[in-house]
């Protein structure tokens, strides 16, 4: 079955269908059409999520790359050992810490898919006006905000914490 027959039928009552559940569809989507050009260059999609940190913030720790990933710290450690291995980042003992860095053949993979990535965005966003797209965008940012206050209160309350006003 095509991805154009699945479309139709998932559509049928996406009317009423929650937000959580649209927005892991649609997130879905553009994970699976980013893959397909990642595979193109051997780059797996968590190597891509890892990497576009570290193009931005080299020299970072492990754990500090798992934070900004919002992945465990098992999860970046087997990612960052396969990254190594494929020659994307080198890792160096500074003091205490080991840092990671983004080498040369790392380095030359952003040239070749953030043009990937970028492509995905103009074929998803291709059609829609420019009104609608910056009410979705602040809309999704208003519920990031409202789900990150969530988060925070619930944290809060598991630990006794009086909760702050919002």
């Amino acid at each position: 079955m095509s991805s154009n027959q699945v479309a139709p039928a998932w559509r049928q009552g996406a009317s009423s269908e929650r937000f959580a559940h649209l927005v892991k569809i649609a997130y879905r989507s553009f994970s699976r059409s980013l893959q397909l050009r990642l595979r193109k260059h051997d780059v797996l999609y968590g190597h891509w999520t890892l990497l576009r940190i570290l193009w931005q913030t080299d020299g970072i720790t492990q754990k500090q790359l798992s934070e900004q990933a919002g992945v465990t710290e098992p999860t970046t450690f087997g990612a960052v050992q396969a990254m190594e291995k494929n020659g994307y980042i080198t890792r160096q003992k500074m003091g205490k810490q080991v840092r990671i860095f983004v080498a040369p053949k790392g380095a030359a993979l952003k040239n070749l898919i953030v043009p990937a990535a970028e492509e995905v965005n103009q074929i998803a966003l291709a059609g829609l006006p420019q009104d609608d797209l910056a009410a979705t965008r602040r809309t999704l940012l208003a519920m990031i905000d409202n789900l990150a206050a969530d988060e925070m209160a619930m944290a809060d309350a598991e630990s006794g914490a009086p909760a702050e006003p919002a």
